[in-house]
């Protein structure tokens, strides 16, 4: 905390910050008291089945409970709010409701939680009380003192005063302190050393995906309204007049039927297009390689595949080479369109339980995600399997672009 003019001050209005921590943790622990009273009791009459109704509803009680002392701890400690992952005590039968309390590693936390607080928290709230008048006689006395002593040699050595924070009521935001850590890691498991950055990265990789997928699933509506389903309502229509042409004009029939024909195939085409952009038929049909070669065939731009091993052993998962296909698709429609390239490569090899896709190109380079060229989809199509993705495109060229997917095999 900053330091203040006034020792005495700044060290009671710290004291007085820990003391409330402190005497809201004695007001708890009275809760708890009770509390353990009642899951003791509780327990008891689980044993003998009659109580086993009241076993889900004292265990709310007791995460609600423990939940404030986790929200508490962290306001104290200055530390990120983690909330509990319970197992849900709201739906599923009495029995499937009883089992979820005695199985959940978290409400186990809690129950051993309960007496700790109900001691140490009593305990370090009575230490407070001793402390406050102890402190307030001796930093009383001995901080004016010192600090007119520090003000004087200060005036006269032109050196700046020490800071003091007494001698007695300095202890008080420790005892806080070790207080709030103690709940803490009862309450709260320990998290290994990297973990929270992994979880991190999956929550992002996650809200990518979702974007993604609603986007996907936007893509496809709009496919559908404007495509398909605009040539399906001409071709009712034209079926529709054929109908009332039929016994008057027979050749007019005859060409609106035509017309609804060719609407028909049209509608078909379409159809095979949403298809091919959900899971293109090629990828089930021929495999990775075979559709990343039938892409490279398309593709203006002359394209070297090398697909190491890919058409030896077993098939990848479904969701593996789709992704995969797509990033391919996708860079090689942003190498036609925007690249000015003349030469192109595709690299894909498995292994150690990775596939790796290279896309290269010797284009002008440049390619920037947030312009809107197709990047940030394959990022995000790439996180949401937990791959990773790297590009390089300085101006000037090349640009490469490589993935790399778990696989399992």
């Amino acid at each position: 905390m900053s330091s203040t003019p006034v020792p005495l001050q700044a060290a009671v209005q710290r004291s007085w910050e820990a003391s409330r921590f402190l005497f809201t943790g004695l007001l708890l622990g009275l809760a708890t008291y009770v509390l353990t009273f009642l899951v003791v009791v509780v327990l008891i009459f689980a044993v003998l089945v009659i109580g086993l109704p009241a076993l889900p509803e004292a265990t709310k009680l007791l995460r609600g409970l423990a939940e404030s002392e986790r929200r508490r701890v962290a306001a104290r400690l200055g530390v990120p709010y983690r909330p509990a992952r319970y197992l849900p005590l709201d739906t599923g039968e009495l029995s499937e409701r009883v089992r979820r309390v005695l199985t959940d590693p978290a409400t186990w936390r809690d129950v051993l939680w309960l007496p700790f607080q109900a001691v140490v928290g009593g305990a370090a709230a009575y230490l407070a009380m001793v402390l406050w008048p102890v402190g307030l006689l001796v930093d009383g006395i001995a901080l004016p003192a010192a600090h007119l002593l520090d003000r004087r040699a200060a005036d006269e050595y032109g050196t700046p005063p020490p800071v003091r924070r007494g001698w007695v009521l300095r202890w008080l935001p420790v005892l806080a302190d070790l207080s709030a850590s103690w709940n803490r890691s009862i309450l709260n498991p320990p998290v290994p050393a990297g973990l929270e950055e992994r979880i991190a990265q999956l929550t992002e990789s996650r809200a990518g995906a979702v974007e993604a997928h609603g986007a996907e699933l936007r893509r496809i509506e709009r496919d559908l309204h404007d495509g398909a389903q605009a040539r399906i309502v001409a071709l009712s229509l034209r079926i529709g007049l054929a109908k009332q042409l039929l016994d008057r004009d027979p050749a007019a029939a005859r060409d609106r039927l035509d017309e609804a024909q060719d609407g028909a195939d049209a509608a078909l085409a379409e159809l095979r297009h949403v298809v091919r952009g959900i899971h293109p038929p090629v990828l089930t049909d021929r495999g990775l390689a075979g559709a990343v070669r039938a892409l490279a065939a398309d593709v203006a731009v002359p394209v070297e595949a090398g697909l190491d091993g890919m058409e030896d052993g077993r098939r990848l998962p479904a969701a593996i080479e789709a992704a995969a296909y797509f990033v391919v698709a996708e860079a090689l429609t942003n190498i036609s369109k925007h690249s000015g390239a003349t030469a192109a490569t595709v690299r894909i090899s498995r292994g150690a339980g990775t596939l790796r896709v290279r896309i290269g190109d010797d284009g002008h380079g440049g390619a920037d995600e947030r312009a809107g060229s197709g990047l940030v989809g394959i990022r995000r199509r790439v996180a949401a399997l937990d791959g990773t993705t790297r590009i390089s495109s300085p101006v000037g060229g090349p640009t490469d672009i490589e993935v790399e997917l778990p696989c399992g095999s």
